[in-house]
């Protein structure tokens, strides 16, 4: 297929996407607004920071956007890694009840971004209740316990024990659901700090040092150059976050003292696959060709979505929602979002530093043989 072919196609499912993307924003819900309180700075003069965990993932970019910002980052973990960070004072305990390191400390702000047990919420949250001002919850878009609703505001219930079928009486808390589990992590923080709690529901968090691969298939496949496999019709609606831009938001929201609920995922409007795809292709220098394959071909043949196609969610009966988020309140309280290709091309730098043995090691996405295999029927059946 030619450039100009691809090209063209690129128009016509851009165009399309941008006609099924397309939809009202109803006014949305405004952060709560916080009450005096002797424990905490007043918005804006928040100067120290506690971290549980800190030395994972998305913890690392939180670190340093705080620092960036100004506050002074305390972080609390097993001890596993230290001296990751210059100028971080580093407290070790655990989770599971050794909090030993906290006693008698006081900070503006901690950040929850290592569990999803409420019994482990509910400990550390008694234990800080009157040693910080305001308490902040990494959640997870999982907790929404549907998304069907056009566009997803933090209006939409989180599951409950109810509405996830789990029976409370006999349920372990140690072993719930994963969203059911956010969620009532979620509850718990609400309940110990009423009027001075943040809840952050990210989407798929993306971007160098992830580990799980789940975006970074998509750069490394387009990297490779050749005919890609493509799922659906280029118009599915798609919305992840750069970790970095989870941190800086989390950064700016302890230094302005934000409270509420806030959904962590972009762009603001919606991206269609076909952009991302071609966004991604824009960065690299592969002859690259896109191949859309219908989702029901591709169910078919046991090729499923978030899973041998990362990324892609189609919005089916009951997850119509899942990437389209009304982020007006997020976005009037500071929050930004990298290009695509910096995103793209960090996570490329990311992953050809990595070993030669776990760049040949991609977890999710389709092996390049069976591939070929699928483009190969599909080109046959039409």
């Amino acid at each position: 297929m030619s450039t100009d072919s691809n090209r063209r196609d690129f128009l016509k499912v851009t165009a399309a996407a941008g006609a099924v993307l397309g939809f009202g924003v109803p006014g949305a819900a405004r952060a709560l607004a916080p009450r005096p309180s002797a424990n905490r700075a007043p918005a804006g003069q928040a100067r120290t920071l506690l971290i549980l965990g800190g030395t994972g993932f998305i913890g690392p970019y939180q670190v340093r956007s705080a620092l960036a910002q100004g506050l002074e980052v305390t972080i609390f973990n097993r001890g596993n890694r230290p001296g990751m960070f210059e100028g971080v004072e580093e407290l070790v305990g655990d989770r599971n009840g050794d909090f030993e390191s906290l006693r008698g400390r006081t900070w503006d702000v901690v950040v929850d971004n290592s569990t999803a047990r409420p019994d482990w919420v509910t400990s550390i949250g008694e234990f800080l209740r009157d040693s910080v001002g305001y308490f902040y919850y990494v959640s997870s878009r999982s907790a929404y316990a549907s998304h069907s609703t056009v566009p997803m505001t933090s209006a939409v219930p989180s599951y409950t024990y109810e509405t996830a079928g789990v029976d409370r009486a006999t349920a372990d808390i140690t072993r719930l659901p994963y969203g059911l589990a956010k969620a009532e992590s979620e509850r718990e923080a609400m309940r110990i700090f009423p009027d001075r709690y943040g809840i952050f529901r990210p989407g798929l968090i993306i971007g160098p040092d992830d580990p799980t691969d789940r975006f970074t298939y998509w750069p490394v496949r387009i990297h490779r150059g050749g005919e890609v496999l493509s799922p659906g019709d280029g118009t599915d609606p798609v919305q992840i976050i750069d970790v970095r831009d989870l941190g800086d938001f989390m950064a700016l929201s302890s230094d302005r003292g934000h409270t509420g609920i806030f959904n962590l995922v972009g762009p603001a409007t919606p991206r269609p696959m076909s952009e991302l795809l071609y966004g991604i292709r824009a960065v690299t220098t592969a002859e690259t060709t896109f191949t859309w394959v219908p989702r029901e071909f591709l169910a078919e043949r046991d090729v499923r979505p978030y899973a041998e196609m990362p990324v892609w969610r189609p919005p089916t009966p009951g997850s119509e929602g899942f990437a389209r988020f009304d982020l007006s309140n997020e976005v009037a309280h500071g929050m930004t979002f990298r290009s695509l290709a910096d995103t793209t091309q960090a996570t490329l730098d990311f992953h050809f530093s990595r070993s030669a043995e776990r760049q040949a090691e991609m977890r999710p996405g389709l092996p390049a043989e069976r591939e070929a295999e699928i483009l190969q029927e599909w080109h046959a059946s039409r």
